[in-house]
C-alpha cells in the first residue's frame, strides 16, 4: 500500500519536554514508510494559553509546507489545530485530554471542530460521547484505534540475551512499574504498598526489585521488557498505555489494576492477570507470576488486534484519503 500523489501531512503535538512522544514518532515513521510526506509543527506552549499563543507561529508553518491534513496529537493540540478552518484536523485523544476534567471541556471543543477524531480507548471514546444533553456530541466521524506499537524495535531477544545487556543476575527477580514514581497518576504509592507485601520468604535465594520505567532509550526499553520478569501497573487513569502494549509485544506478563483498555488488551494471554485494586491482591497475583520465567503470547496476539504501526499506518491513511478524496 503506497500513497499516491505525495499527500502531505502536517503533525501537531507537544514539543515541551524537548522531543516529541516515542509513539508520536513511531507512528510517523510507519506512515512515511508508505508513501505519506509528513512534517511537525513543535508546541511549546503551558496551558491553554501558552497552546493558544502557538496560532500564529502554526500559521506561518502551514502557509510554508501546504499539507494537505493536519494530525494534532491530544486535545489542546487539536483545539489549536482548528484555530484555522484552511485545512481538515485529525485529532488522537490519547487520555490525559479526556480523563483531566479541566481538559476534557477544550478536547469537546476540538472534537466538534476537528474533520475526524481518532479515541485510543473505549473507555475514553464513552466518556467523550457523554450521557447527557448539555454535554457536547461528538460527529459521526470517529473511530476507536488505538496506538501501534514499532514491532521492528522489539525483535525477541531470550531472556539470558536481555538480562546480560543490562548486567542483571538470572536468579534475580525484577518487576518493572509502568512509569516514573514521581508520576502521580501512576500511582506509585499502591505499587509499594503491593510490594511491600511479597512473600519475600518464597524467593529467599532471589532479590526483588521494582523498577521504574523512566530514563531509558527505546533499545534499553527492549530490554528492559525482556529481561524482566513483569510489568506493573497501578494507575489512576490511562488510555491506552503503550507501555502495556509494548510488553505484550516482548512477551513480558503483565500485572494490573483495571485502567483504559489493559483489560481488552491482556483478556487472552496466560500470565497477566487484572487486579482489584488493593495492595493484597496485586501482591497476590504478582507472586503468581513470579514464581517462573514463563513469556506470554503477547506479541502474537498484539498482531492479531492489528496494534503493530504498520498496520495502524494503513487505517491512518485511509482516514486521510477519506477526507482528501484522494
Amino acid at each position: 500500500m503506497k500513497v499516491k500523489n505525495n499527500m502531505k501531512i502536517l503533525i501537531v503535538a507537544s514539543y515541551n519536554a524537548g522531543h516529541f512522544r516515542p509513539f508520536v514518532i513511531e507512528q510517523v515513521n510507519a506512515i512515511q514508510a508508505l508513501g505519506v510526506e509528513v512534517a511537525y509543527f513543535g508546541v511549546t506552549g503551558k496551558g491553554t494559553v501558552g497552546y493558544l499563543q502557538a496560532r500564529q507561529a502554526l500559521m506561518r508553518k502551514i502557509n510554508e509546507y501546504h499539507p494537505d491534513i493536519i494530525h494534532a496529537h491530544y486535545g489542546l493540540c487539536g483545539l489549536l489545530a482548528n484555530l484555522q478552518h484552511c485545512v481538515p484536523v485529525v485529532t488522537t485523544y490519547h487520555g490525559s485530554d479526556i480523563n483531566v476534567p479541566s481538559i476534557l471541556l477544550f478536547s469537546k471543543i476540538a472534537m466538534r471542530l476537528s474533520a475526524y477524531n481518532i479515541f485510543v480507548s473505549k473507555r475514553n471514546l464513552q466518556i467523550a460521547l457523554g450521557t447527557t444533553s448539555q454535554e457536547p456530541r461528538v460527529k459521526t466521524n470517529y473511530t476507536l484505534l488505538p496506538c501501534g506499537v514499532d514491532i521492528d524495535n522489539f525483535t525477541p531477544r531470550t531472556r539470558e540475551e536481555a538480562r546480560k545487556a543490562l548486567e542483571w543476575g538470572m536468579d534475580e527477580k525484577k518487576v518493572l512499574f509502568a512509569g516514573a514514581f514521581e508520576n502521580e497518576v501512576k500511582n506509585a504509592p499502591l505499587a509499594q504498598e503491593a510490594f511491600n507485601l511479597l512473600n519475600f520468604q518464597a524467593f529467599a535465594s532471589s532479590n526483588i526489585d521494582l523498577i521504574e520505567l523512566h530514563g531509558y532509550t527505546r533499545n534499553q526499553i527492549a530490554d528492559l521488557f525482556y529481561a524482566a520478569d513483569a510489568l506493573l501497573m497501578t494507575s489512576f487513569t490511562e488510555g491506552s498505555p503503550q507501555v502495556v502494549k509494548e510488553a505484550m509485544a516482548c512477551g513480558c506478563p503483565i500485572v494490573s489494576v483495571d485502567v483504559g483498555d489493559v483489560k481488552e488488551r491482556i483478556a487472552n494471554i496466560e500470565k497477566c492477570y487484572i487486579t482489584e485494586r488493593t495492595p493484597k491482591d496485586i501482591a497476590a497475583k504478582l507472586q503468581i507470576v513470579l514464581q517462573d520465567t514463563q513469556r506470554t503470547n503477547g506479541r502474537e496476539l498484539l498482531l492479531e488486534m492489528g496494534l503493530d504501526n504498520k498496520q495502524v499506518a494503513k487505517q491512518l491513511i485511509n482516514i486521510y484519503r477519506e477526507i482528501c478524496k484522494y
